[in-house]
């Protein structure tokens, strides 16, 4: 076996035996659902995408959902699948609801089922820069829930009412957050470094009935204001009956300048009689959460995620993929503004403790969220590929800087995640720690692949396609392939499909979304490839795919070379078109403080490409700028840029988290074309990026 082709890490069979995935498949095994030929999760995973129904009434069973309907109580639904198992968006059409129909006739409340444990084990636990700040019991947030589920039915807030979030990442967050869900409203946040437009892009469609900001936050040891923009977004969405301000930076902060507002504890506190809550079922399919899309090509979307879906998803993936239970401890390093915070909350369903982090993830050193790890005992640790290649750059060794021997996995998202980073976790933080890169999206508020606690982690790759998930990778012909790049789509419906699009009821939207490409399939929108494991690699993004004479490459195959050059900080890749049907890639470098672009660091950049990737993947112009405008969730936008450099506009760039940075790709000597005049100075959309 070539070394490469060696796992990086193997499961203890001890370790296989008690894991709830194995224990979930000896059970179907065990009442005659699966064959016993079933042996790995690889096969149920076959299994599950052939047998939909019997899959996901199997999760449903699992997780113990506690919920009415009309049929028996271990199966309280007239269908687990309507409409069968054909692809297509759900909307609302002449007829009613069209498109796939889940756990139909069931009535269940989300928060209810976060909500179970009630006791005085820790359910929260709140960090920022200055470390450990609160916990929180079960008991005592079952109790907060039901105090600001009273404060929202006193507003007359009720089932489809949105509540939306313009907050840090704090324990009142999910206190909302719950209580929101708990009377059948709507929740949706984005996180405090939104400016103004940003969040009224997103707020401003949906319309919500009551705001909850904070004060301020701090971030990267800076104190930032949030009173000044909160008056502003108040004052800009007319349908608001309350705003509820949650002291953070000031115990007593004034609220003189936001007409209306009313501090959280005090919303509380008029209701302090309340301890227990009280949950209102609701059909399957009811909205929980709206989440948004990055907005980097115009407005939002708003997509629409359904209770019962969300839930049954999170689960799987928390108890199977993840082996989370109670008396675990998750932490995923995140802003309120990322669907992962959605997903780390419910980690609250197996009973396990929510870590919460709310600052920067290199301040005030390095190691914070590594010591945080070992201060509280962490057992899955999640974060972003890009963190873990800068805490690479950075020298950081976690296990020499912190007692990790309560952690039992790490899990990277956001972006693919580079061989090197999976050698560098084995190297700093122990080879005993299985590393799951898992992948999925805003979209479907969930992954469609993800980690296998039974089996093997190979470097670069995915372990699996996600139980239940029927991804494969399609050729320009559709034809699913193995083996080599292609799109990565979805042919069977699945619980967490958006349920809507705001404001979209025949669906058009939806449609265009996902459909348009390749109906009756969904189009994800990433280039993948399935490896000989059986895993699952990612190459970037399709519509940032490279395609010089005719080779199509993903952006993710140039960034894992580039980035292991000890000068280069972060990459950005781009085609430029420099001719009729002709083109060339173009590398944007940003580097250490120290290094400069020489001719020698080019070669070397050049050299190390061609020799790990193809020739193919060398670039032909190499460009240092100062930085990489990237969205507020912190991925880097290639297409931002590829409109700057052929002198089109950026569509929104109020999406950006740093839109100046944009200027500095614009009309760039290196990439003036010979005989070409420079390109004619368009603004950006914005005119703080015009220099």
């Amino acid at each position: 076996m070539p070394a490469d082709d060696l796992p990086l890490w193997r499961p203890a069979a001890a370790d296989v035996a008690t894991a709830q995935l194995t224990r979930f498949r000896e059970g179907l095994i065990a009442r005659g659902l699966v064959p016993a030929e079933v042996h790995d999760a690889h096969a149920l995973q076959r299994w599950s995408v052939e047998h939909l129904a019997e899959f996901w009434a199997a999760v449903w069973q699992a997780a113990d959902v506690m919920a009415d309907g009309p049929g028996p109580a271990h199966a309280p639904w007239r269908a687990v699948l309507e409409q069968g198992d054909v692809m297509q968006p759900p909307h609302t059409g002449p007829q009613g609801r069209i498109g796939p129909q889940w756990f139909t006739g069931t009535r269940l409340n989300f928060a209810e089922q976060l909500l179970r444990r009630r006791d005085d084990g820790v359910a929260l636990v709140a960090w920022n820069e200055q470390g450990a700040q609160r916990r929180i019991t079960y008991a005592e947030l079952a109790a907060q829930v039901a105090q600001c589920a009273a404060a929202l039915r006193a507003l007359g807030v009720g089932p489809g009412d949105r509540v939306a979030g313009w907050m840090p990442n704090l324990p009142e967050t999910v206190v909302v957050m719950l209580a929101a869900a708990a009377i059948g409203a709507t929740w949706s946040s984005c996180s405090p470094d939104f400016g103004t437009k940003g969040v009224l892009d997103r707020f401003g469609q949906i319309a919500p009935t009551v705001l909850v900001a904070a004060d301020g936050y701090r971030y990267a040891g800076k104190d930032i204001d949030c009173l000044p923009r909160l008056r502003e977004i108040a004052a800009a969405i007319p349908s608001l009956a309350a705003v509820w301000v949650v002291p953070y930076r000031h115990a007593a902060p004034s609220l003189d300048t936001v007409p209306g507002a009313v501090l959280f504890p005090d919303v509380l506190a008029a209701h302090g009689h309340e301890h227990t809550p009280r949950f209102a079922r609701l059909p399957f399919d009811h909205p929980l959460y709206i989440l948004y899309s990055s907005g980097t090509t115009g407005l939002p979307k708003c997509m629409v995620h359904g209770a019962g879906g969300t839930l049954l998803q999170h689960w799987k993936e928390l108890a199977l993929h993840t082996d989370l239970r109670a008396g675990d401890v998750l932490f995923y390093f995140t802003t309120c503004g990322w669907m992962m915070w959605n997903w780390l909350v419910s980690g609250l369903a197996l009973g396990a403790t929510v870590v919460l982090y709310d600052g920067a993830p290199l301040a005030p050193d390095p190691t914070i969220l590594w010591r945080m790890a070992a201060a509280e005992r962490v057992t899955v640790f999640g974060t972003s590929a890009k963190y873990l290649a800068m805490c690479e750059k950075e020298g950081v060794v976690p296990r020499e800087c912190a007692d990790l021997r309560a952690l039992k996995a790490v899990l990277s998202t956001g972006s693919p995640l580079a061989s090197h980073s999976y050698d560098y976790v084995a190297r700093a933080v122990g080879s005993g720690v299985r590393l799951s890169s898992i992948s999925g999206g805003t979209d479907i508020v969930s992954c469609f692949a993800l980690g296998d606690p039974t089996g093997p982690v190979h470097r670069g790759e995915l372990q699996m396609r996600g139980l239940g998930m029927a991804v494969e990778v399609f050729d320009e012909q559709g034809v699913a392939v193995r083996g080599v790049p292609g799109e990565l789509v979805c042919t069977k419906p699945f619980p967490s499909m958006p349920v809507a699009f705001w404001n979209d009821p025949d669906g058009a939207l939806y449609r265009t979304a996902y459909f348009e490409q390749i109906p009756g399939v969904w189009r994800h929108g990433d280039w993948a490839e399935i490896t000989p494991h059986d895993g699952l690699v990612i190459h970037g993004r399709s519509d940032a795919t490279l395609n010089p004479g005719g080779v199509r490459i993903g952006t993710a195959e140039i960034y894992r070379q580039v980035e292991q050059i000890p000068a280069v900080v972060e990459s950005l890749v781009v085609e430029q078109t420099i001719g009729e049907g002709d083109s060339r890639v173009v590398l944007f470098v940003r580097l250490r403080e120290g290094h400069d672009l020489t001719e020698t660091l080019q070669q070397e950049i050049r050299h190390r490409i061609r020799e790990h990737a193809s020739p193919h993947h060398v670039p032909r112009v190499i460009v240092a700028v100062g930085d990489l405008p990237r969205t507020i969730s912190g991925k880097i936008t290639e297409l931002a840029v590829r409109e700057v450099i052929h002198g089109r506009p950026v569509k929104n760039v109020d999406a950006l988290a740093n839109p100046a940075a944009l200027a500095l790709f614009r009309d760039l000597p290196a990439l003036q074309l010979p005989g070409a005049s420079p390109s004619p100075r368009r603004p950006v959309a914005n005119p703080a990026v015009t220099p």
